[in-house]
């Protein structure tokens, strides 16, 4: 599948810079009228108005107003897909970096293979990346892993591309359909973790082309040039042979 990466060019970007529709509120910002709506995340409401308790663009859905904040960290939650990255290896577990603030733990009990004792480093060593699931999180912050569930597993090839937290949801689109769409114009297996990384794996085409789209997505998104971007460089994939 050949492809003309950047074929669309830096007039669109500039197109979707200008013709933004969604609002760039402040905390303390008064939104509008609350009347027949729903507050949701970073909002409130005080004396029949919708106030922002945060910075970020203004987002409204199915009659509920929320905010998609500029800058967002990682915090883990039970149940959580994420790709992790090996950290350190113990006699007995694997200490994982999640992207958050708090490490993630992985005994060997909930690892997909039988491991003895002293012989983790056999299985997954420093550097190693994984999908995994959040098992639990204590009230320490302490965060285990498991890799034990239909589809976690050691990922030996493809590429880890980072995204802010915040924009996971867009980059997914609604029932994933925008996620699909970029599967399938790059021809690329893209698995989003909750915790911003998002692991690709593909030919070299494809994966560039999935990089670019991600970046696209995750400063474009709440632009009403975005789908005439996307929809370019979906073009793209239909280029010389």
């Amino acid at each position: 599948m050949g492809r003309r990466l950047g074929g669309f060019g830096e007039k669109r970007m500039s197109q979707g810079q200008t013709g933004a529709e969604q609002r760039l509120v402040t905390p303390g910002m008064v939104i509008g009228p609350s009347a027949g709506k729903r507050a949701g995340s970073g909002i409130v409401t005080a004396e029949e108005s919708m106030i922002a308790t945060q910075l970020g663009w203004l987002r409204e859905q199915n009659n509920t107003v929320s905010i998609d904040p500029i800058n967002a960290a990682y915090m883990p939650r039970s149940g959580d897909l994420v790709v992790a990255t090996v950290a350190e290896v113990r006699n007995n577990l694997w200490f994982m970096n999640i992207n958050g603030a708090f490490q993630g733990l992985l005994p060997m009990s909930l690892a997909p293979w039988k491991v003895e004792f002293g012989a983790a480093r056999q299985h997954m060593d420093v550097g190693n990346v994984v999908l995994a699931r959040v098992q639990e999180v204590d009230e320490c912050h302490n965060v285990v892993l498991t890799m034990k569930g239909v589809g976690l597993r050691r990922l030996n090839q493809g590429t880890v591309e980072s995204i802010p937290v915040q924009h996971i949801d867009r980059v997914r689109g609604d029932n994933n359909a925008l996620l699909q769409r970029m599967r399938e114009a790059c021809d690329c297996r893209i698995m989003v973790g909750e915790n911003g990384r998002v692991w690709i794996d593909g030919d070299a085409d494809g994966i560039a082309w999935a990089r670019m789209a991600l970046q696209m997505v995750a400063e474009y998104g709440h632009s009403k040039a975005f789908e005439t971007i996307l929809s370019e460089m979906e073009q793209t994939t239909k280029g010389d042979a």
